[in-house]
């Protein structure tokens, strides 16, 4: 009887017990440079990084990226429709960057003359325009693929140091797949950016919306196959390798930005095949 009562006792209590707190699924822990991937609590209505907004897909899916010199933790924060909050403090790995100190002074760039100025700013503004459109592409959802194949001949992160004085990091990676070759879009986009006319630094530029705030960018392209507007699908044909802008030889400069966070698009796409080097 006693041990009746017992099992009745706790299985009342067990009854009786709270649901669990709704959590956030993260299969990948972050880190500098680097996207992660997610679901948001069952109930979310709202989602935030670090008091952002993040965007939330209709199956409470996200992704959120962390830039290459974010430091410290990172808040991620669900508002329910009951009221409740959901928070979740991801701490951000550090990455070891390759960093080369020279005992040179910086290249000295001369003084931009009035002209230049004018024309980088609306350079400038127009590829920021480009990157705050938000399509509804799905791409974002996909494995992305290599855009170009070939050897990597830039690293993301890398950057030079003159006599103390830090040059700008290598904020995407280089591919150098020899000039014309086919350059292909990654993953599903809208494309948000297309020439004509040519950067002054990047030549012949695509950006590509792949959404959630999720877009590529495509620099020193030798031609364009699509334009503002396009819908690509992953592996269509997009353009061809060239040396367009500041550019000291043939190569793709892939870059991948999730609202102001630039990323790392080696580990978004994998290791590059053997055989396709």
């Amino acid at each position: 009887m006693r041990a009746a009562a017992g099992v009745v006792a706790a299985a009342f209590a067990l009854a009786a017990a709270p649901p669990a707190a709704p959590d956030f699924a993260l299969p990948d822990a972050p880190g500098q440079g680097s996207l992660v991937f997610g679901t948001a609590p069952a109930g979310t209505e709202a989602l935030s990084l670090d008091g952002k907004p993040v965007p939330l897909a209709p199956d409470r899916a996200f992704v959120i990226g962390f830039d290459r010199d974010r430091s410290g933790p990172a808040v991620l924060e669900a508002r329910l429709r009951d009221g409740r909050t959901i928070r979740r403090q991801l701490e951000v790995a550090q990455r070891r960057w390759a960093i080369e100190e020279v005992d040179v002074a910086q290249r000295p760039a001369g003084v931009p003359d009035a002209d230049y100025l004018r024309i980088r700013e609306g350079e400038v503004a127009r590829i920021a325009a480009a990157r705050a459109i938000r399509s509804d592409s799905q791409g974002w959802r996909q494995h992305f693929i290599w855009p170009a194949r070939g050897r990597i001949s830039g690293v993301f992160g890398s950057q030079r140091i003159y006599r103390g004085q830090p040059g700008s990091f290598h904020a995407g990676v280089d591919v150098a797949a020899g000039a014309g070759a086919t350059v292909v879009a990654p993953a599903d986009g809208v494309v948000v950016l297309a020439g004509p006319p040519a950067f002054t630094l990047e030549g012949n530029l695509l950006i590509i919306d792949h959404g959630m705030g999720l877009n590529s960018a495509f620099l020193h392209l030798s031609s364009q196959a699509v334009k503002v507007g396009d819908r690509v699908r992953q592996g269509q044909a997009i353009g061809t390798v060239g040396m367009t802008g500041r550019a000291t030889g043939p190569h793709l400069h892939w870059a991948i930005k999730w609202l102001d966070a630039r990323v790392d698009p080696a580990p978004v796409a994998g290791p590059m095949a053997p055989e396709a080097r």
